[in-house]
């Protein structure tokens, strides 16, 4: 009578053992994926700061380059103008793969759609200028006219500049709704106003090109600090007993 009542208890226990023996392989199988996505954005993050410096460096040391006269995309010019091309490429590669770690971060919520397509225009912006280079000008590079003439590629050039930073300046605007939405409504502030100066540097850019300089490169600074935001309210949450930091400020 005791072994006919106890044997469903037995059978019980045992069918439980395997579920807990599952237990680290899903946690390795949910991990995967954040961390492909934590790369992805990663990616994205370093592209801004990478593309500046190489070419603040190459600015440096390269002859006849002025920094209050030429544009950084003129340093693709002359014998080693192939530094800024690949600069571009790299730069481009990086933001397209920050646009799909975008895509994953904000899926299901608000800016999923439009904010990966947005900073991918960007991407593919920056790998059109690699192929279309800018004109000399300036005296740039060294021994070039100060009055250059626009060519076929020149025009390019500029074209896709000005749609890449257009679809850069409408994701700000986009991504100010999943950052309200975490509750960074001052970084939601600032990314609504950032379009406005990176504009009015690439309006000014005519009479001083510092001033395109400044906006092109306040561009990309915003998308790496942005996207290191949303990134860093996500890995806290992710935390065991995490929450989602008070986000209202911009430190």
């Amino acid at each position: 009578m005791t072994h006919t009542l106890g044997a469903p208890t037995h059978e019980a226990r045992s069918t439980d053992t395997p579920r807990t023996t599952g237990v680290p392989e899903v946690r390795e199988a949910r991990r995967a994926p954040r961390t492909t996505q934590r790369g992805l954005l990663i990616g994205g993050m370093v592209a801004g700061p990478l593309f500046l410096g190489v070419a603040t460096v190459q600015g440096l040391v390269r002859e006849g380059f002025d920094f209050t006269r030429n544009a950084f995309s003129q340093l693709a010019l002359g014998g080693p103008g192939w530094v800024q091309t690949i600069n571009f490429v790299v730069t481009g590669a990086l933001l397209l793969t920050g646009a799909f770690g975008l895509r994953r971060l904000l899926r299901g919520g608000a800016g999923e759609r439009w904010v990966p397509v947005l900073i991918g225009v960007f991407g593919a912006s920056f790998l059109a200028a690699a192929v279309f280079r800018a004109d000399a000008g300036a005296g740039f590079p060294a021994g070039s006219p100060e009055t250059g003439t626009l060519s076929g590629h020149g025009a390019v050039h500029m074209f896709s500049g000005m749609i890449g930073y257009l679809a850069l300046c409408a994701a700000f605007v986009v991504l100010a709704r999943p950052l309200a939405a975490r509750g960074y409504r001052a970084w939601a502030l600032a990314s609504r106003l950032a379009p406005a100066l990176v504009l009015a540097g690439f309006a000014a850019s005519g009479s001083y090109v510092l001033a395109f300089t400044a906006g092109a490169g306040l561009g990309l600074c915003w998308l790496t600090a942005v996207t290191a935001r949303l990134l860093a309210g996500t890995v806290t949450a992710e935390r065991p007993g995490g929450t989602q930091d008070d986000g209202d400020h911009l430190g």
